[in-house]
């Protein structure tokens, strides 16, 4: 055990986060997120879990170590609500939450259609699976510098 490092964090996906830099991506998404697949394909190529974990616990715990790009406009992304693209589900709101209190101030977050998510996921650095039962717990976070 390492002092001030959440202990939802796993050696692992600290690894993966050492190993990322500045504009790579990371997906946070939940259960349902065919997550196994599209992980073969970024540049980590294979899941990581943070199993226990809903979307807003994991974001808190990988934001304690993990800063936003602030040289875009919207460093992270989410997944449109298929047939209805300007719905709000419970976990947006929930997670800009905790990306406006990781970062101190008000984090610009976009939509992405599921098919235009799912292609932005395979260009991702990682993907982290958590137990969130979703639906649409599907966000994409760019990391920034120090």
């Amino acid at each position: 055990m390492l002092k001030t490092i959440d202990r939802r964090l796993t050696a692992d996906l600290l690894h993966a986060l050492m190993q990322m830099g500045h504009g790579d991506d990371l997906v946070i998404c939940d259960i349902n997120h065919p997550a196994v697949t599209i992980a073969s394909e970024t540049t980590y190529g294979r899941l990581l879990d943070m199993a226990g974990c809903d979307i807003p616990q994991a974001a808190e715990a990988i934001l304690t170590l993990f800063p936003l790009d602030s040289f875009v406009p919207e460093p992270v992304w989410r997944m449109q609500v298929v047939g209805n693209p300007d719905a709000q589900m419970p976990v947006f709101g929930r997670m800009q939450s905790v990306l406006d209190k990781a970062e101190g101030k008000p984090v610009a977050m976009a939509a992405l259609e599921r098919f235009d998510f799912y292609a932005a996921a395979k260009r991702a650095f990682c993907i982290i699976r958590t137990s969130d039962p979703g639906p649409y717990g599907c966000f994409i976070l760019r990391k920034g510098v120090v």
